[in-house]
């Protein structure tokens, strides 16, 4: 299988399947032609990378996830840490992004949106020292 037929079935990119290709998550064997022969396994590793992806795993998660899917002696408590890893930095990302809300909509709020120059956003965006709320 070529590489636009593993685009289309795994939904990467060509680029995308490259770059992996290039940091060695995947392995396809070469044809003749120098072109990449793609086989059920690579193409299943790249549909495997898509969902983690799309779950927001980081690269480096993913070689840790495709390792131990391979590995069929791992212990599941594995899996679960580094799952548990990234909800964990989810988390953190979903507490500074409700700060960022609650301080821009505290803004907002304040601002009276009129033809007058005076503004509480932009007032508060140009203290260099401001903490958000």
């Amino acid at each position: 299988m070529n590489i636009g037929d593993v685009a289309s079935q795994t939904g990467l990119p060509a680029k995308t399947i490259r770059y992996y290709e290039d940091i060695g998550l995947v392995r396809p064997k070469r044809d003749g032609n120098g072109y990449r022969a793609f086989n059920s396994a690579e193409l299943h590793k790249l549909a495997f990378l898509a969902r983690s992806r799309s779950l927001g795993f980081t690269i480096e998660d993913c070689r840790a996830l495709l390792a131990l899917y391979e590995d069929r002696g791992r212990a599941s408590a594995d899996v679960k840490l580094v799952a548990h890893e990234h909800l964990a930095r989810i988390d953190r990302k979903l507490a500074e992004l409700e700060a960022m809300r609650s301080t821009l909509s505290y803004l907002v709020e304040k601002c009276h949106g009129d033809d007058r120059p005076d503004c509480p956003i932009l007032d508060d965006l140009a203290q260099p020292d401001a903490v958000p709320s």
